[in-house]
């Protein structure tokens, strides 16, 4: 095979910590490089210009697995379409560098799901932009099939002129079925009822109000098969669908009934299928997809003069294929940024409005996570965390799911050796033996605002600042946010309020006056400069003092603060 290249180039949770009292674990940084984005499959232009702006691109069409595994371990994206398998042994390949993998079109059955998450690789697909054009198409199968258009034009060219043998059947008052109630079903269902049939569907997972609104009735996969005159396929290809359609449902069907496919070939049996055309039970079928593709040329079902064939050309427009690739170029730039996706298909799936109006109370949850592992004193197994979101919103008004993973992942990643991100958190939680259990509390406050307040508890683990255990003996955070900023409203029985961003350097002393200017002058005489500072008091003549610095002090100057006569206990927080 042929081969083009082209490169251009633009147990528990173990916390783990070597300081004592006064004193902090300093941790590293690393630089960022350049990310190097692999497109394995032709993409548009417009979308390739996305990714030139962002990172090294490389294309490399028709690679072997082979090629595939030695290529991907440089490669921190991979852009695909459905040609390219996707399987565990390109992740192991990758050695953790994977980052994103995206499909460009809605199907992702060619890549191995299990494997990405478990490697902590997003996948994100391109659901919207070829909508419209695999409607289209199906119409167009639709229609050309009824009237025979295929096989009258082959007969034209070949010096016949056969009326009588290609009178079609009208589709008018004829019922079709759709199997499968997503985007491009919904939109096959609204061209359908344009054209006057009644359309019933079958989809386990579609909202009834949602059909009822296009005008179509949800009815069983039983009734929809038994009494369609035209059946259109739209559903993904899973265990539970694979050649879900085979001689026992052809059976069930009305005798003569047409089928069209432009889903995934792997949802036919395409023997019984064709043993269903020989025996009339299925008149017509019109497919452009295969179980294997392409299909081999000796195939019966290719072969047979009743079925209308094209080479899975759903989405072959050049508007939707411009926009496909614009939309996957923008999801895999869009999630190497860190930024969150409405298109992850092995990810919390959050609708993009509720993304957005999540977006800031997310950076609060991973920063929570982050703080609160790095107040658990070292040697401690983290098994149990506890999480309160405080709403006045009704709990089916709130989706906690993306706000605990980011939870999970800022508690995780600072005590793991694994790379971990959104899509990975929640397994590699359960494999270390944490366990994490949220609780919803009503209070009387703004429903504008999806969230009042997280609190985050961390329980039967040691502290390496005893301030920020609560009264139940638990290390326990709370924040919340405010003017768009995460901020830190309590630390144990301290109330504080302060921004979460940058390092911070929080200080219990007595309360008196002075403290203030003496840790200020000390981070100003070794040159580092102060953002903020803030001081929380309680009852026993005891303070919180939080200061936020630019970078992070040396271990000579933090070892000045803890040296001043009334400051009890400190610590350094790496936000």
């Amino acid at each position: 095979m042929k081969r083009g290249y082209e490169t251009e180039t633009s147990g528990p949770a173990d916390s783990s910590e070597t300081s004592v009292s006064k004193s902090q674990n300093l941790k590293p940084t690393s630089s960022d490089s350049t990310p190097t984005i692999l497109v394995s499959e032709k993409l548009g232009e417009a979308g390739l210009q996305v990714l030139r702006g962002f990172g090294n691109l490389e294309c490399a069409y028709n690679l072997s697995p082979e090629e595939l595994c030695a290529k991907i371990s440089t490669c921190d994206a991979l852009i695909v379409r459905s040609g390219t398998k996707v399987t565990r042994q390109v992740f192991e390949a990758a050695k953790g560098r994977l980052k994103v993998v995206g499909r460009a079109g809605v199907g992702i059955d060619n890549v191995d799901l299990q494997a990405a998450t478990e490697f902590g690789c997003l996948v994100v697909n391109a659901p919207t932009a070829n909508t419209v054009a695999a409607a289209e198409h199906g119409i167009a199968l639709l229609t050309a099939m009824s009237r025979n258009v295929a096989q009258a034009d082959a007969s034209i060219k070949a010096g016949k002129w056969l009326r009588n043998k290609y009178v079609g059947v009208s589709l008018v008052g004829k019922t079709l079925a759709v199997m499968g109630f997503g985007k491009v079903g919904s939109e096959v269902a609204r061209r359908a009822k344009g054209l006057g049939m009644n359309v019933i569907s079958h989809d386990p997972y579609a909202p009834a109000d949602r059909a009822r609104a296009v005008g179509v009735d949800l009815v069983s996969f039983e009734q929809a098969i038994a009494t369609a005159d035209f059946i259109s396929l739209h559903m993904p290809l899973t265990p539970a669908t694979s050649k879900v359609f085979n001689d026992e449902t052809f059976a069930k069907m009305k005798k003569g009934v047409r089928i069209i496919n432009v889903a995934r070939g792997g949802v036919i049996d395409e023997d019984a299928l064709v043993r269903a055309l020989d025996s009339g039970v299925v008149a017509q079928a019109a497919l452009d997809v295969f179980t294997e593709e392409p299909p081999t040329k000796d195939s019966k079902l290719v072969q047979h003069e009743n079925v209308t064939l094209t080479p899975h050309l759903g989405a072959s427009t050049k508007e939707a294929q411009e926009g496909v690739a614009i939309e996957i170029a923008e999801a895999v730039v869009g999630a190497l940024k860190g930024e969150l996706s409405a298109t992850a298909v092995n990810a919390p799936m959050v609708p993009p409005e509720v993304l957005s109006e999540l977006s800031p109370y997310v950076v609060l949850a991973e920063k929570l996570g982050k703080l609160a592992v790095q107040l658990v004193a070292g040697g401690s197994g983290i098994t149990s965390v506890r999480v309160v979101y405080k709403s006045a919103r009704d709990p089916d008004d709130l989706d906690t799911r993306l706000l605990r993973a980011m939870i999970t992942k800022g508690i995780i990643e600072p005590i793991s050796a694994s790379f971990i991100n959104l899509v990975n958190a929640d397994f590699v939680a359960k494999q270390k033996g944490l366990r994490i259990s949220e609780e919803r509390v009503a209070v009387d406050s703004s429903p504008e605002f999806p969230v009042d307040s997280i609190q985050v508890q961390i329980s039967n683990v040691g502290s390496k600042f005893a301030s920020s255990v609560s009264e139940s003996g638990s290390i326990s955070i709370e924040g919340k946010v405010k003017y768009g900023e995460p901020h830190l409203t309590c630390l144990g029985s301290f109330g504080v309020d302060v921004s979460l961003e940058g390092n911070l350097i929080l200080c219990r002393q007595v309360d008196q006056p002075g403290m203030i200017g003496q840790v200020g002058n000390i981070l100003g005489n070794d040159n580092v400069n102060v953002s903020f500072m803030s001081v929380g008091r309680t009852v026993q003549k005891k303070a919180l003092m939080a200061i936020g610095v630019d970078e992070e002090p040396n271990k000579r100057t933090l070892e000045k603060i803890g040296k001043v006569p009334d400051i009890e206990e400190f610590v350094f927080l790496n936000l």
